[in-house]
């Protein structure tokens, strides 16, 4: 993700989100925090979808993952969340963790299949609607190994 990238960006987290990140909490992200990695989703030349995490040390927390509405139902969120972890672990990392909505079973689903597994719960984390959260962790496959 580049700095140009960020008014497509907040476009899609507009639509994806009930409580969207900034333009300036973007910008910040690429800019300012180390931890940070961001990435983006093209097809045929247009921001498709984006995620974003945070290594530190040998974890990544997911920030966000979104696919436009235009893209959705192509099997593209699969794509970008083992593009995410298959950059986490490059860089070190050997689990990933994130929230998700407990109203979000589409995307507990996806989580599921990348091979995300239940953790927890954080109670009333989302500010919106005081909705829970649910926290899932995967470990990270060693892709200097052989499959």
């Amino acid at each position: 993700m580049r700095l140009d990238d960020i008014p497509y960006i907040c476009e899609i987290e507009q639509e994806a989100f009930t409580t969207p990140w900034s333009a300036g909490a973007f910008h910040n992200e690429l800019t300012s925090n180390h931890f940070a990695h961001y990435t983006v989703m093209m097809v045929d030349g247009v921001i498709a979808g984006y995620g974003g995490m945070w290594l530190i040390m040998d974890e990544a927390h997911v920030t966000n993952i979104a696919i436009s509405g235009r893209f959705r139902g192509r099997k593209l969120g699969v794509s970008l969340v083992h593009q995410l972890q298959s950059k986490a672990r490059s860089l070190g990392a050997v689990r990933m963790t994130l929230e998700v909505r407990a109203s979000n079973y589409v995307a507990q689903r996806l989580y599921d299949k990348m091979g995300f597994q239940y953790a927890g719960v954080r109670k009333g984390y989302y500010t919106d609607n005081n909705e829970d959260a649910i926290i899932m962790w995967a470990d990270l496959p060693d892709t200097n190994q052989p499959a």
